[in-house]
């Protein structure tokens, strides 16, 4: 079960003093960074926000990719950053800031949640629960393509030991401290019997060292996909190469209600940005109709990896209480309350979780 969305004891938090590095990022951005914000600040009201600029704001005052140097000093700063969704413009402008962030800061994990919200949340996977750690920075998505003629183009799969083995252990080292008990291992190793035949040997290299801890399994990717959608509730936790991660993340948020309930978190070795999955929606900008249940959840991800796994769990428990009462809640989860009520509604369950405990 994920330990994201179990129940958990809400013991009275008495958190350090602490500030993140904050950033709203376009369109809807702004109003659900605020939701979160409120939530965030209930859990603690003596959290701090080093705001910054990204995306279309920070690229008309100058950053030609979309975020400047004191994107990365506060980041430096705090270790953190929770950002809000970007637009990536067409025809020109900056590439896109999310890839960018994760290649300039080595963000080598990212890591995708998927928990239904039965019955509150339509979906055919009442108990699906699954976490999905998909490697960041290698495999086709290392971008090495070549044109041999006119007739014929060649992309490169980048496959390391060390790169393997590393998302490996932040897999079963996530397993641990979050109470999964089972990691799988998602590969094509029966076709490409060298790089996923490497990956493979790496993440059983690796269960080793969790024998008795952590089961191990492992599952050609188009059989994942069919399991995940047959019977995902068997499934606790999927480590995955780059391609293959990218592909099931999406088909586990769609299984279990959509990327607006989906949160993400890009980690890597000294830094760790929290972000929704969805995209900025523009035309939805200061109607008051935005989902902020990605980022609310993203929040709490956030909340966890600094340690404050009471204060995550109870944002967590907050949000599923909310959308169970099923009496405040945004139009895409079948409700009529806008982003600020809801947003406010979370802050308030969150207070009296704290306060009961």
């Amino acid at each position: 079960m994920n330990a994201s969305v179990r129940p958990l004891s809400h013991a009275p938090l008495a958190l350090p003093a602490r500030t993140i590095a904050l950033a709203e990022g376009d369109g809807i951005g702004p109003e659900i960074t605020a939701a979160v914000v409120s939530i965030l600040r209930a859990v603690d009201p003596a959290l701090e926000f080093d705001r910054v600029a990204v995306g279309l704001k920070a690229y008309r005052a100058g950053a030609s990719s979309g975020f400047g140097s004191d994107v990365m000093e506060a980041i430096a700063r705090h270790g953190v950053i929770l950002k809000g969704p970007v637009t990536t413009p067409q025809g020109g402008g900056y590439k896109s800031v999310n890839v960018s962030l994760r290649k300039t800061l080595g963000l080598y994990a990212n890591l995708r949640p998927c928990a239904a919200f039965h019955p509150f949340v339509a979906t055919r996977n009442p108990g699906m629960d699954v976490v999905i750690v998909r490697e960041n920075e290698e495999d086709t998505y290392a971008g090495i393509e070549h044109r041999q003629s006119d007739e014929v183009y060649q992309c490169l799969k980048l496959i390391t030991r060390p790169g393997c083995e590393r998302i490996a252990r932040y897999a079963f080292e996530y397993a641990v401290a979050n109470g999964r008990s089972n990691v799988t291992a998602v590969h094509k190793a029966n076709i490409m019997k060298l790089t996923d035949g490497l990956f493979l040997e790496s993440c059983r290299r690796v269960a080793a060292d969790y024998e008795g801890r952590v089961g191990f399994q492992d599952r050609i990717v188009d059989n994942m996909c069919m399991q995940l959608v047959q019977k995902p509730e068997t499934y606790d936790m999927l480590v995955a190469p780059n391609l293959y991660g990218d592909i099931i993340s999406d088909l586990a948020a769609g299984l279990v209600g959509g990327l607006g309930i989906a949160p993400g978190a890009n980690i890597g070795e000294a830094a760790a940005v929290f972000e929704e999955v969805h995209g900025s929606a523009p035309k939805y900008a200061g109607q008051d109709r935005a989902n902020p249940t990605a980022l609310i959840l993203s929040g709490a991800l956030l909340l966890r990896h600094i340690g404050e796994t009471e204060a995550g769990a109870s944002v967590e428990a907050a949000v599923r209480d909310v959308i169970g009462e099923g009496r405040v809640m945004t139009a895409d989860l079948g409700g009529s309350a806008g982003t600020r009520a809801y947003g406010q509604a979370v802050a308030a369950r969150v207070q009296a979780l704290r306060a009961a405990a």
